[in-house]
């Protein structure tokens, strides 16, 4: 895994106050899933034109103190998601609604009957994501770019993901925590049910859902 640039040639005018996160953060690991087939709908999610993580210039700017601190500790951040346009929530919501298609069950919702994906919270109409201050991310190791332990896997929907699971190892749930830890230190609030996932405490635009395509 490694961060990507590009040309500023290449990159699209973004609405006032967003940025690419690159541009704040040079060193950042991105890997967009939904920019991929590897997540729980498994294709690319409409909506996602690049590998290249938008944010609010506020959010980039917290995270890039996380990631200063996280280096001290010979480690680094890798983000799987940032900015999401509200048609890629609406492609989540077609997903759902098609009870036949269960391709990705057996590695993402193993243990959730998908007609009830509405109901336990996994889908709603509206993310927090599309208000481009709310991040999804993990730790990796410096040297070798491989993830720490967090238990379970990014987008899997379960108890296995809340922050405190009582089934994870020492050494998982001390990795949970570190994440925790410097992500709160930097005023971003957690969702206890998903390990990954954070939005920054005084989001610029609280009340806005955009839908701007990742290009």
């Amino acid at each position: 895994m490694v961060a990507f640039t590009f040309s500023m040639q290449e990159k699209k005018i973004l609405p006032k106050d967003f940025v690419y996160v690159e541009d704040v953060i040079p060193d950042l690991s991105i890997q967009l899933r939904y920019f991929s087939s590897n997540n729980f709908v498994g294709d690319t999610i409409t909506g996602y034109k690049s590998n290249r993580l938008i944010l609010t210039r506020q959010a980039a700017e917290a995270l890039k103190k996380v990631q200063l601190e996280l280096q001290d500790q010979n480690l680094c951040l890798l983000i799987y998601d940032g900015y999401r346009p509200q048609r890629a929530v609406n492609h989540f919501i077609r997903w759902a609604k098609d009870l036949g298609d269960t391709l990705q069950k057996k590695e993402f919702y193993p243990k959730v009957n998908k007609r009830y994906l509405f109901r336990e919270g996994y889908i709603a109409s509206r993310s927090g994501h599309s208000r481009g201050s709310t991040v999804d991310l993990t730790i990796i190791d410096r040297n070798t770019n491989i993830p720490i332990d967090m238990g379970h896997p990014y987008d899997f929907f379960g108890r296995e993901s809340w922050i405190n699971h009582p089934d994870l190892t020492k050494t998982q749930l001390e990795n949970r925590q570190l994440l925790q830890r410097v992500m709160l230190k930097y005023n971003f609030r957690n969702y206890e049910k998903e390990w990954w996932h954070f939005t920054l405490r005084w989001e610029p635009f609280p009340e806005t859902y955009f839908d701007f395509e990742v290009e």
